[in-house]
């Protein structure tokens, strides 16, 4: 895999015009981005930057964690509070991400996305509101493990951290989790898998693949 140094500014604006040269020109539908990494990898704040560089651009769009869409305790901890593999295929609730945010983005659909479902600080369900997503809008969907489930993306971007990096950048306190990373990487290989590729190891310096054609 080829390399090349890149500003996150620089990242950011290609990645925007990218969205707005592939469309959907009549306006009607609407695109679907994943930003793919481990928590520490900053898919969150890429997100967001994207979705300011798509807001100067004229395009509307709508950022969503899967932080949102934890399963309840009782289910992500039934094997414990630090099991890598329940981490690995239990912990984000993947039937609700279709249902109530891709379900809502279909053609035809009503484009009301739920932004969040479930509260992991009070074991509690958000009781959110939908947010209308217009047409012609992006949704900026970020979090970890995203790859491998088939969602409907018309774009994904895997924020890569090499194995000393992402051990080095995430909290001790969530180092039991790195065994699942190592899983994703070699079952679901999001390296080959992703649209674009962006190394991480260095927060202010990243490097990336370009779109892949």
């Amino acid at each position: 895999m080829r390399l090349e140094a890149i500003t996150w500014e620089r990242l950011t604006d290609a990645l925007a015009d990218r969205l707005l040269d592939s469309g959907p020109h009549d306006g009607g539908s609407r695109l679907r981005v994943a930003f793919d990494g481990a928590p520490a990898a900053g898919t969150g704040r890429a997100a967001e930057a994207l979705a300011e560089a798509l807001r100067l651009r004229g395009r509307p769009s709508l950022v969503v964690s899967t932080q949102g869409f934890l399963r309840p305790a009782s289910l992500r901890y039934e094997y414990g509070r630090e099991d890598p593999d329940a981490y690995f295929g239990r912990w984000f609730d993947t039937g609700a991400l279709w249902r109530e945010v891709f379900g809502p983005l279909d053609p035809g659909g009503s484009g009301r996305v739920l932004p969040d479902l479930w509260d992991p600080a009070t074991d509690r369900a958000t009781r959110s509101d939908p947010v209308e997503l217009p047409p012609g809008g992006v949704l900026l969907l970020h979090g970890p493990l995203l790859l491998g489930h088939w969602f409907p993306f018309d774009l994904t971007v895997h924020l890569d951290l090499s194995p000393g990096a992402l051990r080095r950048l995430t909290p001790a306190a969530e180092h039991w989790t790195l065994p699942a990373f190592e899983r994703y990487a070699a079952e679901s290989d999001p390296l080959a898998s992703a649209d674009v590729v962006v190394r991480a190891d260095r927060p202010g310096h990243p490097a990336w693949t370009g779109p892949r054609t």
